[in-house]
């Protein structure tokens, strides 16, 4: 079968690979769509994401869908045949993060197509995939294959506002309109958010976050825009760049809350550290999910524009050129790569 393996630093190929048998607890599934994330790009252009470097070849993606195939000895899950997207992450089930509820931040974790651990873990990006069984969820009614594949980044912006709080009624700020930010907005709005402003550099970027919801969309370089709030009660840092962090701690009011979901370049960030001390501003951050994954399905089922941020489907055999696409941000919001299966 092929699949899209990252050698190192801008060197992206298909590749064939072994097909892989379902195991005790395991479920084959087929993928069809594979979303590539902000993270494959880094490892692409970068050799790594944040502090994760590349140290061997490894097959990206964790946004995939597709449909189940079979089941290992013990497992069971929806029956072959069903549309299913995949929950990316193997919490150990047993550390102290994982006891106290928050899998996300499991310190031994497993996650599709991440260098965060040696030997990495291979990812999602590939004709078949086995994972655990219980990280398969069937599709509600109503949401195909294309927007499902929107599940993951969506989970971890439902994620990232629920660590910002009750935002019901509020003002919101979001720095980057990219996926991620402009899935914030949507994840925003569905908590019953006030007015939420987005910021970013590209005009393209920002017509995107318009057309899931976002009241006003500001020019990040821009000071004079009428767009730009006075205040705000929360703020999602999704740039992750420290231009973005800075806007967030100098807008968001006194005594607000501040989340940083970026992944900042790797290092020390310098940042505005006497803001959070004299307005007693809580800087929180949001890493992946935890439990939001199903709520992000639900949400996708119910609202057909979630729809306009997929910029183009490309298929598996053009990976290289789906990655440029995707990482050419005055165009393109989400490309999926599309298996054909």
């Amino acid at each position: 079968m092929l699949g899209c393996v990252i050698h190192g630093r801008g060197d992206l190929r298909v590749d064939e690979l072994p097909e892989p048998a379902a195991g005790p607890g395991q479920a084959l599934v087929a993928v069809r769509y594979g979303g590539v994330c902000g993270s494959d790009l880094h490892y692409w252009r970068h050799g790594g994401v944040g502090d994760f470097r590349l140290r061997e070849p490894m097959v990206l993606g964790h946004e995939v869908v597709g449909t189940v195939l079979s089941y290992g000895p013990g497992a069971a899950g929806p029956a072959p045949g069903t549309a299913v997207a995949v929950h990316p992450a193997t919490p150990c089930g047993v550390c102290p993060e994982c006891a106290d509820g928050r899998a996300n931040v499991c310190r031994d974790t497993r996650y599709l197509g991440s260098a965060a651990r040696m030997p990495h873990v291979q990812g999602g990006f590939a004709a078949r995939v086995v994972v655990p069984a219980a990280q398969v969820r069937a599709l509600p009614e109503g949401l195909d294959l294309r927007r499902a594949a929107l599940a993951e980044p969506l989970s971890v912006a439902l994620h990232a506002v629920r660590r910002a709080g009750p935002v019901a009624g509020r003002p919101v700020l979001v720095t980057g309109a990219g996926p991620i930010g402009c899935l914030v907005v949507a994840a925003a709005k569905a908590a019953g958010a006030g007015r939420v402003t987005v910021t970013d550099l590209l005009p393209r970027a920002l017509s995107y976050a318009a057309g899931v919801g976002a009241d006003d969309v500001v020019r990040a370089d821009d000071p004079a825009d009428a767009g730009w709030p006075d205040s705000v009660d929360v703020a999602v840092e999704a740039s992750g760049v420290a231009a973005g962090l800075d806007t967030c701690l100098r807008l968001v009011r006194r005594g607000g809350v501040v989340v940083q979901l970026g992944m900042l370049p790797p290092g020390q960030t310098p940042f505005a550290g006497n803001l959070v001390v004299s307005r007693e501003i809580e800087l929180r951050g949001a890493f992946r999910f935890a439990d939001e994954f199903d709520e992000a399905l639900t949400l996708l089922a119910r609202e057909p524009a979630f729809d306009s941020l997929i910029s183009a489907v490309v298929p598996l055999e053009e990976a290289e050129s789906a990655f440029a696409l995707a990482a050419d941000r005055g165009e393109a919001c989400k490309v999926l790569l599309d298996f054909g299966v």
